[in-house]
């Protein structure tokens, strides 16, 4: 099996909800995130296809996110939410992590282990 991670990167704001730090104010980020997919060696010597996992994620994930308030989305716009949800919404591909970076030394891994938080992290009005 190969690990096959493609980096993206989106603009958006959020401010935290029931939280005391400074990011409960409005703010914004340049996020990165890169998604890892864990797929075998097929015969043409490729595991997956950049191009085509670059055109899933634009297409399902980073337009729908870039230069959005991700309040508008998200029951908590934290980094651990944001990445349930972009897992959640490519779970079809053969993941194994998002990482996503809220700046360039903080960050979030996800394997998809609390799967069972799904429906806490969607606004009660959202669904996939």
């Amino acid at each position: 099996m190969m690990k096959i991670t493609k980096e993206f990167r989106f603009e958006a704001a959020h401010n935290l909800i029931n939280y005391e730090g400074k990011c409960k104010n409005l703010h914004g980020h340049t996020y990165k995130l890169l998604v890892t997919l864990d797929y075998p060696v097929q015969e043409n010597g490729l595991a997956f296809d950049f191009c085509e996992l670059e055109r899933i994620v634009r297409e399902r994930i980073i337009r729908r996110l870039d230069h959005s308030y991700l309040n508008d989305l998200l029951s908590q716009s934290s980094a651990e939410y944001l990445a349930i949800w972009i897992w959640e919404n490519l779970k079809e591909l053969p993941l194994f992590e998002i990482k996503i970076f809220e700046t360039p030394f903080s960050s979030v891994t996800y394997r998809g282990e609390e799967q069972h938080l799904f429906p806490k992290v969607l606004k009660e009005k959202d669904s996939l």
